[in-house]
């Protein structure tokens, strides 16, 4: 009952909310990263949801655009500005996808929305992911997040997607909240962000 109605309503709510509350605070990065990113705050791209449905990402926008002499963008460390990083750091820049989630196409807590060129990679456990809706936060990453290795990400979504609760939701929002505030698992080592999903 909750994984197929009440969550959904939760999300919508909580959402509509915490968007409302942090609206100064989206103008105030909106306006800081327009500066940074030659007007252009946000970024978008597709993305899989549930059932591998195809939809439109929303975040803010924390690298340029800057590409080498042959027209190559260059690599994450190299475009990241320094708001980016700070936005990146302090988790805002995931503030644009509550949009995502009042929209309906993502839920507060869920699998990550990954690559849509890692579909068909996948194994059969890894498309497990799909089954429900991504999420802003989710069990991989309050345990790890960026920091662990892609099989350890996929188990922890896997074993969200058996185990949705209300209760394992709670654990996740607070979890998150404490790992935002201590700025755990942001970069893979060696990487700005993460490296690749490149199979099995």
């Amino acid at each position: 009952m909750y994984k197929n109605f009440f969550k959904r309503i939760i999300d919508f709510s909580l959402a509509l909310l915490v968007f409302l509350l942090l609206s100064p605070l989206f103008l105030l990065v909106m306006i800081g990263l327009a500066f940074a990113n030659d007007g252009k705050p946000f970024f978008f791209q597709k993305r899989p949801g549930k059932n591998a449905k195809i939809f439109s990402i929303i975040k803010f926008k924390t690298m340029n655009d800057k590409k080498d002499a042959e027209g190559n963008l260059l690599s994450d460390a190299e475009r990241m500005t320094s708001i980016g990083m700070f936005v990146r750091s302090t988790s805002l820049d995931e503030i644009p996808q509550l949009l995502n989630v009042i929209k309906g196409d993502m839920s507060l807590i869920g699998p990550r929305p990954l690559l849509v060129q890692y579909l068909p990679i996948y194994n059969k456990h890894q498309a497990r992911r799909h089954e429900i809706k991504p999420g802003i936060t989710g069990w991989a990453q309050v345990n790890g997040r960026n920091a662990i290795s892609w099989k350890q990400k996929f188990d922890f979504d896997v074993w969200y997607v058996d185990n949705v609760s209300f209760v394992v939701d709670l654990k996740i929002i607070y979890l998150t909240i404490k790992k935002v505030f201590l700025k755990e698992g942001i970069s893979a080592n060696g990487h700005a962000t993460t490296e690749p999903f490149k199979g099995n």
